[in-house]
């Protein structure tokens, strides 16, 4: 009567996190983008002796690019939205069964004769 009945409750933690409102482990590629923009600054206004009004968005371009493509491409859509985009926007739509599509190809006619 005592037994100890157990329950699969399902009660894990699926999220993976966040920092700072980016999901998961999107937070460390514009970490890394922000210390590569630090440093080129740094560069161009000790080595290249440039004036900062110059170097900070010169600079600030890594992190920038890394931030839009983080915040478009990768907060909130499904894992492989980035590539899939990109392939469609590259190679274009694969096959489909659109009506609109039925005209463009025909079976060869081998009736006729091409002599």
């Amino acid at each position: 009567m005592n037994e100890l009945r157990l329950t699969d409750t399902n009660a894990a933690d699926d999220s993976a996190g966040s920092v700072w409102g980016l999901d998961g482990s999107l937070f460390m590629p514009v970490v890394a983008s922000a210390a590569i923009s630090i440093g080129v600054i740094l560069i161009l206004f000790s080595f290249f002796h440039l004036v900062w009004w110059m170097s900070f968005p010169l600079g600030a371009v890594p992190f920038t690019f890394t931030l839009i493509y983080v915040l478009l491409f990768r907060q909130g859509k499904p894992p492989g939205y980035d590539r899939d985009l990109f392939e469609l926007w590259i190679i274009g739509p694969g096959f489909s069964f659109s009506p609109a599509d039925g005209g463009k190809y025909r079976k060869p006619d081998f009736t006729r004769d091409t002599k």
